[in-house]
């Protein structure tokens, strides 16, 4: 009788079937396929028990498995399991403005109802009235001449630079472009002005803003945008939001009169900060524009009896 003798693994390894890992990339989990006949898996020690024969006998094989490799089907994979994809579009929710009178009375309706301090207030003035605007262009180039002027200098200097443009219509990219800082500063306006004057230009001529792109980007974005321009800053930019634009809810929170406002409002020992504005602010929201507009009407009545509720009525919308 010939004697049973175990095989060594390199004759296992030339006989059998090593086993087949795949990766199911759909259901996340390792399956190990094509095991040799006979043969089960054991845990103990990372080893393979192959019975042949005689189920007693037995041989221990060593066994390292390959690295895991991952197959990727040609089976198309179900809608249901598919991840989301991340949409290329991201739709941006412009808010109504405040053109229209029952917009204005929403707003103030829900100022009333959300902070009964303001409420009071509401009472006293009538609702906030925005004008319509000019263009966009218009607008900035206005508030670029208005900067850190007294409004009747302020007037006269707009004035005279509309009629070296020809007209208000006639007041457009490429005309500005055309004229130059000597001719600028003769009409009043600064040498460093007129390079905000022409910057803006730049930047409407070359498509980098225009009047309709200013209409589609929301109040974060349009922020963005509009301080790159030379010699506009955040306030500016929140002043032609609220009266150029009628955006329903802009905070000013650099604006002095509006934080004025929130002091005496609230009884604050200091002019609040920024962060302590929206904290305070944050009930009027969607509509902090009107409730900052409500803000300047406490400082107009302060200041009523010294002679310079025209100067706060006048200085607050930078010209627009």
């Amino acid at each position: 009788m010939k004697s049973l003798t175990s095989p060594t693994p390199t004759t296992f390894a030339a006989t059998a079937k090593r086993p087949k890992l795949t990766f199911s990339r759909n259901h996340h989990e390792v399956a190990i396929m094509n095991l040799p006949p006979q043969t089960t898996t054991m845990s103990t020690r990372s080893t393979v028990r192959k019975l042949r024969g005689n189920p007693s006998t037995s041989s221990k094989i060593p066994f390292r498995p390959r690295k895991i490799r991952k197959v990727i089907s040609n089976t198309p994979v179900d809608d249901a399991t598919k991840s989301p994809q991340p949409s290329l579009t991201v739709a941006l929710k412009i808010p109504k403005s405040l053109s229209t009178k029952p917009e204005i009375d929403l707003a103030v309706n829900h100022l009333r109802t959300s902070d009964p301090l303001l409420a009071a207030l509401i009472s006293a003035h009538p609702p906030p009235k925005l004008s319509p605007c000019n263009s966009h262009f218009v607008s900035l180039s206005k508030s670029i001449i208005f900067q850190q002027l007294a409004t009747k200098a302020a007037n006269s200097i707009y004035a005279r630079f509309v009629s070296l443009c020809g007209n208000e219509s006639n007041v457009l990219p490429n005309t500005v472009l055309s004229l130059t800082p000597q001719k600028l500063r003769e009409i009043g306006v600064s040498a460093r002005k007129a390079s905000y004057l022409h910057d803006l230009s730049d930047k409407f001529s070359t498509g980098v803003l225009s009047d309709s792109s200013i209409l589609t980007m929301d109040d974060e974005t349009l922020l963005q945008m509009l301080t790159a321009v030379k010699g506009i800053g955040p306030w500016s930019v929140h002043m032609f939001m609220i009266f150029a634009l009628h955006r329903p809810d802009v905070l000013p929170v650099g604006d002095l009169g509006v934080r004025k406002g929130v002091q005496y409002l609230y009884g604050l020992k200091e002019l609040p900060k920024p962060l302590q504005m929206q904290q305070i602010c944050e009930k009027w929201k969607p509509y902090r524009s009107v409730g900052s507009w409500y803000m300047w009407r406490i400082v107009e009545a302060k200041t009523k009896g010294n002679g310079k509720a025209q100067t706060v009525e006048a200085e607050q919308n930078g010209g627009f």
